[in-house]
């Protein structure tokens, strides 16, 4: 069985009792940070791209650990000048599949933008997740597009995680056009309420979502976990 633990804004860590996996970990400086960095382990560090909201505390983590990181390509190749040759950076491109002890990860594209705090710029991405025997979608910080049903044609997604806040992502209103097109069991809003740009009404999103498509939602506050 796995499961979610919401870390604040957009991080994430998935847990199977034995394994963790860490997505987006910016923890030192949010606001809204159920954790500390130093108190995470970590068998590998996903990111959907390099803003500084979602490359977080990769590095540290990474350095700590000796988790392996993935990213796309070019955020990869930076990672990887820091890190050193020692240490394992997965570098898919859209479309890319890594498989790991635990499961799987594979690229789909994201409708946003990306530029790392070194100055990578890159396009941005989505990461489907198999882990413990469930699929995740984690959209990252996209805009609504239609592309977004397609991932769930080879996989169907039984978790999807998505940008609720507006300004910097789409919108609940887009989220739940987002939530119809991914057609996945279960919905977890993300990227909302950590600032005023993106403060919304994810109660709202909920029941919108509810009453138009076949998917729960769930609202994890900051430290909560979900089962899957």
């Amino acid at each position: 069985m796995a499961s979610i633990r919401f870390l604040g804004h957009a991080s994430w860590e998935l847990t199977d009792g034995g394994t963790t996996v860490l997505v987006d970990p910016w923890l030192t400086g949010n606001p809204k940070a159920a954790a500390e960095p130093g108190d995470l382990s970590a068998d590998a560090v996903l990111l959907t791209h390099g803003h500084p909201d979602h490359y977080g505390d990769t590095i540290d983590i990474a350095k700590r650990t000796g988790a392996p990181v993935l990213a796309i390509t070019e955020l990869a190749g930076e990672i990887a000048g820091i890190l050193g040759d020692e240490h394992t950076v997965h570098n898919p491109n859209m479309g890319g599949t890594i498989d790991f002890d635990w499961g799987w990860v594979r690229v789909v594209p994201a409708w946003h933008s990306g530029t790392s705090p070194n100055g990578t710029v890159h396009p941005p991405a989505g990461l489907v997740v198999n882990f413990g025997g469930t699929t995740f979608y984690f959209v990252g910080d996209s805009a609504l597009f239609s592309d977004l049903a397609l991932p769930g044609k080879r996989s169907p997604i039984d978790v999807a995680i998505i940008p609720i806040g507006g300004h910097f992502t789409m919108d609940r209103h887009d989220a739940v056009e987002a939530a119809k097109l991914i057609g996945a069991k279960l919905v977890i809003p993300a990227h909302f309420n950590t600032f005023p740009p993106v403060a919304t009404d994810e109660g709202a999103f909920k029941t919108d979502v509810e009453s138009s498509t076949d998917s729960q939602v769930v609202i994890l506050e900051p430290g909560e976990t979900h089962s899957t």
